[in-house]
């Protein structure tokens, strides 16, 4: 990997078949601080001369190459040093993800624990795949098997970077599976750092494949491609469906996980403080950069005013400041194009709702992409700040009647990720759960996210499922197996 240059711009090249090469494309592609706005490294804006580098290189470890051969047991191993690798240098992974992100660093930790964490979960699981035998009417023995799907391609979102590039590589190595990761080209630092651990760790040549590029130049030309068996894709929707009618032409198998715009439900008979705590956490955490933000919050109308007014209480203590100071809860948007949505976004609501507090952006800060967290109030249902995502710190808080109204509210969306219920009543609580449609409901909580438990959506949120036994399963095929067992001729003449 090449040395940092004089100015601490890093240069990269892309990862393929176990060696950093450079690009075929001579462009590259500027990777920013946005707390001072400032290139702190450049990466290659690899072209489809590159994605048919990587294919190959991935299409041949999967088919000849010792990953071909390797035991259950084995794989699970290496899954295993890879998050006592990951362990090992956390601080330095955890610093480089809020340099890049803008995210706070307390929170870069956590993600770089969880990173950890899903490796050993599906390094656990490598040895747990089953097959299991068919009761046939017949004299024969029929057997299901699982097996790799083969050579996976996998984009990644810049909201989570390494902790997303994780949830898909980890199960796909379980599988058997071989990889080409494409980060986003906003934030691709850690996942190009991590490679460098790769064969450290046991993975031979062309197992994971790192790329960096456009979604144009880049990602197109690795959903279309023939050798390709299968896409995992975390991002918006418009471009989620675009990748569906890319691949088509292939008949590969695709997953999606697309955006939300996720409702938050307060009842009049929540424990007040806790449903305070849990509306802001939902939609502030991560400046709001998250698929699963409770950004429509819900609150019942006895309960309404004085919510509203209590999260705008709180929501002024909230420390905006420079991601790497510890007591920062929420630092710079990811890129000055992100920064420039949320603001459109804050503008609008403007003519849409009413605003208890923020709107604009934090003018403290001289440089940095810094937007104030933003709560609308009396928002209707049908407005533009109330139904797209916005993926910023921007709250639109909408009054409703009752259990029904609530439902009706909370369900009127093309999305369906996730939702959460506030209620001391139990039995309240699981007739909204039921009633809600979306992959994620959490009660008296907001935001917990486990390995161990499936993640995805309904609707134009998504299908397939990341996590969880799930998250392995769609790294697999499904064979069947029969073997006759009765020595006379089928009898067919």
């Amino acid at each position: 990997m090449p040395n940092a240059i004089a100015t601490e711009v890093k240069i990269y090249q892309l990862f393929i078949n176990g060696e950093w090469v450079a690009s075929n494309s001579s462009k590259t592609i500027p990777v920013y601080d946005p707390s001072p706005e400032e290139v702190i490294a450049q990466v290659p804006d690899a072209n489809s001369d590159d994605v048919n580098r990587a294919v190959a290189a991935a299409r041949a470890a999967f088919d000849e190459g010792p990953w071909a051969t390797t035991t259950p047991q084995e794989r699970g191993r290496v899954l295993f040093r890879m998050a006592e690798k990951i362990r090992q240098n956390s601080a330095t992974l955890a610093e480089l993800e809020c340099r890049n992100t803008g995210k706070p660093i307390v929170e870069a930790e956590f993600d770089i624990s969880d990173v950890a964490t899903c490796f050993e979960y599906y390094g656990g699981l490598a040895t747990k795949i089953l097959g299991y035998v068919n009761p046939v009417p017949d004299n024969a023995v029929s057997l299901t098997l699982k097996e790799p799907i083969g050579v996976a391609g996998q984009i990644i979102p810049w909201n989570y970077p390494l902790l997303m590039a994780a949830w898909k590589l980890a199960p796909a190595l379980a599988a058997g599976c071989t990889c080409i990761l494409k980060p986003a080209e906003q934030t691709p630092l850690t996942a190009l750092e991590m490679a460098n651990w790769f064969s450290d760790v046991g993975l031979p040549p062309g197992v994971v494949n790192v790329i960096t590029g456009f979604g144009e130049t880049c990602g197109a030309p690795l959903v279309k491609h023939p050798d390709v068996n299968k896409i995992a894709f975390t991002g918006s929707a418009e471009v989620g469906k675009i990748i569906v009618k890319q691949a088509a032409d292939t008949v590969k198998r695709v997953t999606l996980e697309l955006g939300g715009k996720s409702p938050n439900i307060f009842f009049a008979d929540a424990d007040f403080e806790a449903a305070i705590d849990g509306a802001l956490f939902g939609v502030f955490i991560n400046q709001g950069e998250v698929c699963s933000a409770g950004s429509r919050i819900l609150v019942q109308k006895p309960l309404y005013k004085k919510f509203v007014d209590a999260m705008t209480e709180k929501a002024r203590s909230i420390k905006l400041g420079p991601p790497l100071e510890r007591s920062t809860k929420m630092g710079p948007l990811v890129s000055k194009d992100q920064y420039q949505r949320v603001r459109s976004y804050q503008d609008l609501g403007k003519s849409e709702a009413k605003i208890s507090i923020g709107g604009g952006r934090a003018e403290k800060f001289a440089k940095g992409y810094y937007v104030e967290p933003t709560i609308f109030y009396d928002v209707d249902n049908n407005a533009r700040i109330a139904r797209e995502e916005i993926f910023g710190p921007v709250a639109s808080v909408i009054p409703f009647e009752d259990e029904k109204d609530a439902l009706k509210i909370a369900n009127d969306s093309p999305y369906g990720l996730a939702a959460a219920v506030w209620t001391r009543d139990i039995f309240k609580a699981f007739r909204v759960v039921k009633s809600l449609r979306a992959g994620i409901v959490w009660v008296n909580h907001m935001q917990p996210t486990y390995v161990e438990a499936p993640w995805g959506g309904y609707k134009q949120s998504g299908f397939g499922r990341e996590l969880g036994p799930g998250g392995i399963d769609e790294y697999l095929e499904t064979k069947q197996v029969h073997i006759n067992l009765n020595e006379q001729p089928i009898g067919w003449y």
